[in-house]
């Protein structure tokens, strides 16, 4: 299916061809992914904003009367869920602020408290430890040393692309392994936007 001209393929899309819809996946998956990632600045966000996407597409299969119709429907589709995600991205952003303040409020340094704080770093570090040292390396870069994407890439003489891959890898480990640390982990995972 990969030779079939456009309006072929878009036919065929539309009797319900499996292989159809995948060769319009590789054609433009890229392309998308690329365009809401210059938007979204998250690797693992926007893979699977891509997803979603092309998943709405298989179980919908709307009408098009053209291959650029179809285009249009996936870049819009892109936009709203572009949107979407700024949306949540504001709401999560207030809820860090609110619990900031709660934070601030009700712990007063005891040494309960810091005790408290010394197991979380603890368990934070000790996870860590459990990644591939270039994966620790690039995590520690980013998010300790506050280096961005591009300036941890050179410093480990090594692609963005796979600094973003260490990063989303670390992020993901954390967040599945300090479950029991609600809060913390949803620190985490807010300051998990990946800054160039």
């Amino acid at each position: 299916m990969e030779n079939l001209e456009n309006k072929d393929l878009l036919a065929a899309l539309q009797n319900g061809s499996k292989t159809a819809f995948e060769t319009i996946y590789h054609r433009l998956a890229d392309r998308l992914l690329q365009y809401i990632h210059n938007r979204v600045r998250d690797r693992l966000i926007s893979e699977e904003i891509v997803q979603e996407i092309f998943v709405s597409l298989y179980l919908s299969q709307p009408g098009f009367q053209s291959y650029s119709a179809l285009e249009g429907y996936l870049f819009k589709a892109a936009k709203y869920q572009i949107l979407n995600h700024i949306r949540s991205e504001k709401v999560r952003q207030r809820y860090t602020e609110h619990l900031a303040l709660f934070v601030a409020q009700e712990y007063d340094n005891s040494i309960e408290q810091l005790m408290d704080m010394s197991d979380i770093k603890a368990a934070i570090e000790q996870h860590i430890k459990q990644l591939p040292p270039k994966c620790q390396e690039a995590f520690r870069l980013s998010r300790f040393m506050h280096k961005s994407i591009t300036e941890t890439a050179q410093l480990m003489g090594i692609s963005t692309r796979t600094v973003e891959n260490y990063i989303t890898q670390a992020l993901r480990h954390l967040r599945k392994n300090l479950s029991q640390y609600q809060w913390t982990v949803l620190l985490i995972y807010l300051s998990s936007g990946l800054s160039y």
